[in-house]
């Protein structure tokens, strides 16, 4: 069942960033339920996407076999892949989908209840693993450093004590017990439990870690004139390809929380495409209310060699 189209967040602007030709070969780094694949099936070019999570499969059916390959790999694996140099332009749709919040028993949603899990793959330990076993203080830091969440203290300190007497299991449970933990809603814009659960799911799925990398690996396997765009739902993804993207682009001094300094004399391998990060239009906002908080960065390949990284 693949339910209602996926809607893809600010696919016009992607599109005029990469600037695709029939022929040329793009990188799908995020395929999730196929949309921004078609957008670039439709142009003529070639496409090759990526996705750590084996459900999304049943979303490649029908797209054409000579154009298309989807692999069931993190995209920080795409030079691993296709080889230094081959793509004409790589697209990155951070985040979880709408389809993966969509499904109860895939455990990333507040809203609906399903085993506590979150993982984009089918590996690794779960949101439960995390919350039931981290220590304390490495549970407050994930839910105030990936949640940015100011009362991670409180929130980590009560989970631990109400785990000693039964562990957390399901999604709602954990939502509900950190909305009373906090004193209930009091007309707050978003539910007290966003942070805690964006906090957790980041940790479990090492995005951060999974996005510098794969800045690395775009860098590596576009070719000089080859576009990068990347799309990012929340501060911390936008700080960190930001950071990359100036750099890389001599914009900014070489070294950084997210980005080591890179040998002395390193001629830019990235030229912006435009100052800033471009946002979704009022009509686009409106419509989808993922767009809201979106962020799009693009940038060309430069015929520079690939950045050495720090050790």
């Amino acid at each position: 069942m693949t339910g209602a189209p996926h809607v893809s967040v600010l696919l016009d602007e992607v599109l005029e960033s990469l600037a695709l030709k029939p022929g040329d070969l793009v990188v799908d780094g995020t395929f999730g339920a196929g949309g921004y694949t078609r957008a670039f099936l439709a142009t003529g070019a070639k496409v090759v996407a990526f996705d750590r999570d084996p459900t999304v499969r049943r979303f490649a059916a029908g797209f054409p076999d000579d154009r298309f390959r989807l692999v069931e790999a993190r995209f920080s694996e795409m030079d691993a892949v296709l080889g230094e140099g081959h793509a004409d332009g790589v697209a990155l749709d951070l985040g979880v989908s709408s389809m993966q919040l969509d499904q109860a028993e895939r455990g990333f949603s507040f809203m609906q209840d399903g085993p506590l899990d979150m993982r984009m793959g089918d590996a690794g330990p779960t949101a439960a693993d995390l919350v039931n076993t981290a220590e304390q203080d490495d549970l407050a830091r994930i839910i105030f450093v990936y949640g940015e969440e100011r009362e991670s203290r409180r929130i980590a300190r009560a989970i631990v004590r109400r785990r000693e007497e039964q562990p957390f299991t399901r999604t709602l449970e954990l939502a509900e017990f950190v909305e009373r933990t906090l004193g209930g809603r009091r007309g707050a814009k978003i539910h007290p439990a966003t942070r805690t659960f964006q906090g957790l799911r980041i940790a479990v799925n090492e995005e951060l870690a999974e996005l510098e990398a794969g800045l690395v690996s775009a860098e590596r396997v576009l070719k000089a004139g080859g576009r990068l765009a990347v799309v990012t739902f929340h501060s911390l993804e936008d700080r960190i390809v930001k950071n990359f993207l100036g750099v890389r682009a001599g914009r900014t001094p070489a070294g950084s929380r997210h980005a080591p300094p890179a040998a002395k004399g390193a001629e830019p391998s990235f030229r912006l495409l435009f100052n800033g990060a471009q946002s979704a239009g009022d009509a686009e906002a409106k419509a989808n209310p993922r767009a809201r908080s979106a962020k799009l960065r693009a940038a060309i390949r430069t015929d520079a060699p690939v950045w050495k990284e720090a050790a």
